[in-house]
């Protein structure tokens, strides 16, 4: 396999190289902080920020992508289905 982009410095808008499933849960960490968070069925998600901000996000679109970092998605008020954590 041929990456053209190896050498080049991976920043915070550059495209994600990782990806895992989340499963929501009021306390525990993601095994990784994200950069962004596919829904995958419209909802709200409530998560916690990588800056320890508790926040809401209400009414996002299936197949969007929600450019955050953050360390824990919530169950509690987490609505949208089939969650997606990039990295």
């Amino acid at each position: 396999m041929v990456d053209t982009f190896d050498k080049q410095a991976t920043g915070l808008d550059s495209p994600a190289s990782n990806a895992f499933a989340i499963t929501p849960h009021d306390t525990n960490e993601l095994t990784t902080v994200t950069r962004g968070i596919y829904i995958g069925a419209a909802g709200d998600i409530a998560l916690t920020t990588v800056g320890g901000d508790s926040v809401t996000f209400v009414g996002l679109l299936a197949g969007s992508i929600l450019p955050v970092r953050a360390n824990i998605v919530k169950s509690t008020a987490t609505t949208a289905t089939s969650l997606i954590g990039l990295y």
